[in-house]
């Protein structure tokens, strides 16, 4: 075993985990993601109180909860490559969701190209929250494009940022992170406070993905039919409108490499949201537009993966030899 295969090892369970996802979508049964869900939501029950900081125990218990088996992982895998590829792999599998999200937003794409808005509202809540009731074709190709250009960071950048960087440990600590925000980290009466802690950890873990996914979205506007000067331009002028601090940027780098607008008025829950418009200048999205943020999707994926096995390797190599005793000199003393 040298420290060399497990610069592959990590770099390969990454690739592995995101082809996983491509082959064969999430697991139909005890998904982990899920799982981790149903056991946040009773700790939430025994933990909740309207006060933040009970909102920050339960997030430090959550991802504590999560982060543990992973670091095992990472530590009985330490010396094995294989093992450690394997782990990876299987950890990468689990979080991330391109897959889902591609196949979710290409049904919705063909419902409306049907004319079929029942069926399109209907499928709506797999990708985003707004309520789909009275949402018409535009409204509902914007959503569907929103949360596309969104989750491509969410569910594919930066799980993959954060495996490269802290390896099985850096993807469930994500993963737990991202879904704990999508539980409490509303603005809602119950959440406000609550959710705060929640709500600020995944800004700050999501920091870096999403601005690389917008940069990603500039490089490939060519291949959706766009521009990297209008995507460039649209990033830099709306990313920072967006109410998120983060999701602004992708949406917003997405809108211009589509030549799309997106934003406008949105409902969450009968809470109406007027937002900032992103991509000034573009025309209403359609369909097509879906499957164009499709493509774009996949092309930063496959690139962020590329990047992600990349950096593992560089991020291992500053990691320290495991099972070897620190150097000696000639007389026996260590030098450390």
């Amino acid at each position: 075993m040298t420290e060399r295969a497990l610069d592959w090892a990590l770099a390969g369970g990454l690739v592995g985990g995101v082809i996983a996802d491509a082959l064969l979508g999430d697991p139909r049964r005890g998904h982990p993601v899920a799982l981790f869900g149903r056991a946040a939501q009773a700790v939430q029950d025994r933990l909740y109180a309207d006060r933040r900081l009970a909102g920050v125990g339960y997030t430090a218990s959550c991802v504590t909860l999560a982060l543990g088996p992973a670091l095992l992982a990472d530590y009985l895998t330490r010396r094995e490559p294989w093992a450690r590829l394997a782990a990876t792999a299987a950890t990468a599998w689990a979080v991330t969701g391109a897959a889902s999200l591609a196949a979710e937003a290409d049904r919705i794409a063909a419902a409306l190209e049907r004319g079929d808005l029942a069926a399109a509202r209907a499928a709506l809540p797999a990708l985003c929250g707004r309520d789909p009731a009275g949402l018409g074709a535009t409204e509902l190709a914007r959503a569907v494009i929103e949360s596309v250009a969104e989750n491509t960071s969410d569910a594919a950048v930066g799980p993959l940022v954060w495996g490269a960087l802290s390896g099985p440990a850096g993807l469930a600590g994500y993963r737990a992170v991202n879904t704990l925000d999508s539980m409490v980290g509303y603005r809602s009466a119950r959440y406000a406070r609550f959710g705060w802690a929640a709500a600020r950890l995944d800004d700050v873990v999501n920091w870096a993905p999403s601005r690389l996914t917008g940069l990603l979205a500039v490089a490939f506007a060519p291949a959706a039919g766009g521009r990297p000067g209008a995507a460039w331009r649209a990033l830099r002028r709306d990313g920072s409108r967006h109410p998120s601090p983060n999701a602004g940027r992708c949406e917003a780098a997405f809108a211009g490499a589509l030549g799309v607008r997106l934003g406008g008025r949105n409902v969450y829950g009968g809470v109406t949201e007027d937002r900032p418009e992103l991509g000034a200048g573009g025309r209403e999205p359609g369909p097509a537009d879906i499957r164009r943020a499709i493509r774009l999707s996949r092309l930063v994926t496959a690139t962020a993966t590329a990047l992600a096995a990349a950096i593992s390797m560089i991020t291992e190599d500053f990691a320290p030899p495991t099972g070897q005793e620190p150097p000696r000199s000639r007389k026996g003393k260590r030098l450390l």
